[in-house]
């Protein structure tokens, strides 16, 4: 069997970058993390050293212009996104950017319009397509094991950002894209075309149960202007309800679970594990009558290795989309495709709570084509 040449992948963002990105993308075969950005360079030549990183930039046009780099993941804040993927495409590199893709649909098209013209891969991390319970929820739901669905509930609620004295930062910020809206509803929004198809039309209602928060430089209260919870009504394409609830400032229980309610049975999926958003899932089913029981995960499904912290073992497997992506010259999904309709679902329902009304959601093949 013919070896494969290792991919140079260069990292672009040092959080989640940090935590996730860089040890899945030393562990996987075909990937080698070739180079790092951070502004500061010392913050770059430090991270590069403790990762055994060849080459440390503090500029995006200094990593692109590496000849060892044919690949760059990005992972900063999303208002930095839309500039720096945008830098990457042109580049002539292929791109796995994180979620929300950019600040609004018209950037998102741009990215997914310019990876086609240059026929890069591009991908989005969008890593619930990627859990082993929620691919056998997927295929339980495809086997017609609810029958017609009636009734779609999607609870998602967490507590990191309950605690009033965490500090104002970017997430706190519109024009920087923070908000729990962008962090998770970004990904429920993508899951939902995924498992039950497009939306009709939406309602959405935002609120910000902690309106104030320190400024670190300053120590004064400045407002915050996102949403940390969204009530969010959708109408699917073939006529199915679904209510959205997503709250990051609440202390659950049951942190998140989907529940699909149809004319044959039901279907859950859901976890109590606050502390790992990945691990934890269970998948549940009953049909009528009947008590609701779990259902075991089979064994085609499990990561086929464990890492402590879940979003390494997810995200593993949407940089393996990638490279196969990347060997084929076949764009693989999730791509950016989906992270325009992503976008478009999260600008719609900023529209539809400014107006405090139902908004009707135009396809995708509409959005992607509209100049």
């Amino acid at each position: 069997m013919e070896l494969k040449n290792k991919i140079g992948v260069a990292i672009v963002g040092t959080g989640f970058g940090q935590k996730v990105h860089i040890p899945a993308l030393q562990a996987h075969h075909r990937t080698e993390i070739t180079a790092i950005y951070h502004r500061d360079i010392n913050k770059a030549q430090t991270i590069a050293a403790a990762n055994n990183i060849p080459q440390a930039c503090d500029t995006l046009t200094d990593i692109l212009n590496l000849p060892t780099v044919q690949a760059v993941s990005i992972s900063t804040p999303p208002f930095l996104h839309y500039e720096m993927a945008k830098q990457v495409l042109q580049a002539g590199k292929h791109l796995l950017l994180e979620k929300p893709v950019t600040l609004n649909v018209t950037e998102a098209r741009e990215l997914y319009q310019l990876a086609q013209q240059k026929n890069l891969i591009a991908t989005v991390d969008f890593e619930f397509r990627f859990v082993p319970a929620w691919q056998f929820f997927a295929e339980l739901l495809t086997s017609d094991y609810v029958g017609n669905p009636r009734l779609i509930k999607i609870d998602w609620l967490g507590s990191s950002r309950a605690d009033t004295s965490r500090p104002w930062n970017w997430y706190s910020s519109q024009e920087k894209g923070g908000g729990a809206l962008g962090s998770l509803g970004s990904h429920a929004f993508d899951y939902i075309y995924w498992l039950f198809g497009a939306v009709k039309r939406l309602n959405a209602h935002l609120t910000t149960a902690i309106p104030v928060r320190v400024e670190p430089a300053t120590g004064e209260l400045k407002p915050v202007e996102t949403d940390d919870t969204c009530l969010i009504s959708l109408e699917l394409a073939n006529g199915t309800p679904c209510q959205v609830a997503i709250s990051a400032v609440v202390h659950a229980s049951r942190t998140h679970w989907v529940e699909v309610y149809g004319d044959r049975g039901t279907l859950v999926i859901g976890s109590d594990n606050q502390k790992d958003y990945i691990h934890g899932f269970k998948v549940l089913g009953s049909q009528p009558g009947k008590p609701l029981q779990e259902i075991e995960i089979p064994p085609k499904f499990l990561f086929p290795q464990h890492y402590a912290d879940g979003r390494i073992c997810a995200f593993l497997r949407v940089v393996n989309q990638w490279v196969q992506g990347i060997d084929t010259q076949q764009q693989t999904i999730p791509s950016l495709k989906e992270g325009v309709y992503s976008q478009l679902l999260m600008d719609l329902s900023h529209q539809s709570h400014q107006n405090s009304t139902w908004v009707d959601v135009p396809s995708l093949d509409e959005t992607i084509s509209h100049i």
